[in-house]
């Protein structure tokens, strides 16, 4: 927190100490207690702190909100702060102080008690919003708020001992980036029963992340993070990125860039992702501007549906269409042989790339393709739901294309064909059976065994039809 401030990235922090259990007698001292000693910590590190210790946060639903709540798909905090509570705050942050909250709210009888510490921060980042928001619309000064102390929250910390939420499909290490929208009843039905012994707070915090989300800037994310990993919060923050990207391998993943039990989880509220499978179902201007907009090329329409009513095998959308990755089925000139799963379009709008968005759009399209029939494909989002055979993606790019970098680590191998460049993605069911293959290949290199394929790949993909004018 000290060198976050040093950055200027300005927090305000609630203690909780859930060792403590809650209407144990003296528990109001010890929470004050431990307030005053982070309080104590952070000023030994020269970072000015003040400790708010009257309760600034109200029990019970904001007022007058009762009738809107049903059709809400977070869980509201359970509390709520109005626009004068935040005034100790306001002054604290205007003074160049860290502000230090104990969990204490105020009864329907006006009593200071201790509570969960998410209904706190749950309760604040709602109610700091609004205020900024409030603050925005406001024409004339008032004498309790200050212009130049902007309440909006941006990022939301989740500083705990176990560090991120576990995952399955990386063998209980944890998430490296939630997709909130789309992820969150999934994680809770896959969530092993070990796990809340070693990962107690994991569900609880990651309905904390949706809940302040859900009232936090778009563009805002958490962090869930262990208190040994500073150094990881600290990039988490600056860049506002997970650790090691949530698309790359596993088998890269575990190789040079291993993961371990503390590494954060980054989460953003996200996109719900979709699976189409008709060119009907495919709403084309939002499709169209899309394309047009990531490539920055005129599509040629006509021709390019045309072709896609003979050869679509699905879409994966992510959100109102501000990401795409669509997939098609290549004959090959040998009839026995099947059809080639074809990486038509992979596309992201330009203001959504670096939010997360590709990351989310890969992994659905490695569910969905050549991830099919692994335990760890089981894709809640439609489409195949990890039931059936993965087959090899294949894709091309321009061998000038600054994309092709992060192609490079995401695909099995590539070949270089005059100014192309074809990339495949093994399918991973049949991978993980193929003798002597290397768990962590930091290179993509040809074997024995794939030479028939690359032929017929290289004969059938150049005769693909381009889809721009």
């Amino acid at each position: 927190m000290a060198y976050l401030e040093k950055l200027g990235l300005v927090s305000v922090i609630v203690v909780e100490n859930d060792k403590l259990p809650r209407g144990e007698e003296g528990e109001r001292s010890e929470m004050i207690e431990e307030t005053m000693r982070v309080v104590t910590a952070l000023e030994k590190q020269n970072v000015k702190a003040r400790p708010v210790l009257g309760s600034m946060v109200r029990l019970g639903p904001k007022p007058g909100e009762d009738e809107t709540q049903g059709n809400l798909d977070f869980t509201p905090p359970e509390a709520h702060v109005l626009p004068l509570d935040l005034v100790p705050i306001r002054s604290a942050l205007r003074a160049g102080e860290i502000p230090v909250l104990p969990p204490f709210a105020l009864d329907s009888g006006c009593r200071s008690v201790r509570v969960d510490a998410n209904d706190i921060v749950g309760a604040l980042a709602r109610g700091m919003v609004e205020a900024a928001s409030l603050d925005g619309r406001r024409t004339e000064p008032h004498p309790d708020y200050s212009d130049d102390v902007d309440l909006t929250p941006l990022r939301l910390l989740i500083i705990n001992r176990e560090g991120g939420v576990p995952s399955y499909a990386r063998s209980g290490y944890p998430h490296l980036l939630i997709n909130l929208d789309s992820e969150f009843d999934h994680i809770h039905h896959t969530f092993h029963p070990s796990w809340q012994d070693s990962n107690p707070t994991a569900l609880s915090n990651l309905s904390l992340a949706r809940t302040c989300l859900a009232y936090m800037p778009p563009t805002s994310s958490a962090v869930m993070v262990s208190h040994r990993s500073p150094s990881s919060l600290i990039a988490n923050l600056i860049t506002n990125k997970p650790a090691v990207s949530s698309s790359l391998p596993h088998a890269l993943l575990q190789g040079n860039r291993k993961l371990s039990q503390h590494t954060p989880t980054l989460l953003r509220r996200g996109l719900p992702i979709s699976v189409v499978q008709n060119v009907a179902d495919i709403d084309q201007g939002k499709m169209n501007y899309l394309l047009e907009q990531s490539f920055n090329r005129k599509l040629d329409k006509d021709s390019f549906y045309k072709r896609l009513e003979k050869t679509l095998d699905f879409v994966v959308i992510a959100g109102d269409y501000v990401g795409a990755a669509i997939v098609t089925n290549e004959s090959c000139p040998n009839s026995s042989t099947p059809p080639i799963s074809y990486l038509d379009k992979f596309a992201v709008l330009p203001s959504h790339q670096g939010d997360g968005t590709v990351d989310f759009l890969w992994v659905a399209l490695h569910d969905e393709s050549y991830g099919l029939g692994d335990p760890a494909s089981l894709n809640p989002n439609g489409g195949k739901q990890g039931k059936g055979e993965g087959r090899d993606l294949v894709w091309r790019s321009r061998a000038d294309n600054p994309v092709n970098k992060w192609y490079f680590e995401r695909s099995t191998g590539h070949m270089r064909s005059g100014s192309w460049v074809l990339f495949w993605c093994d399918a991973e069911k049949r991978l993980n059976t193929e003798e002597g293959r290397r768990a962590n290949a930091g290179l993509s290199y040809i074997e024995d065994w794939e030479m028939g394929r690359l032929s017929s790949w290289a004969n059938v993909i150049p005769k693909i039809p381009s889809a721009w004018r």
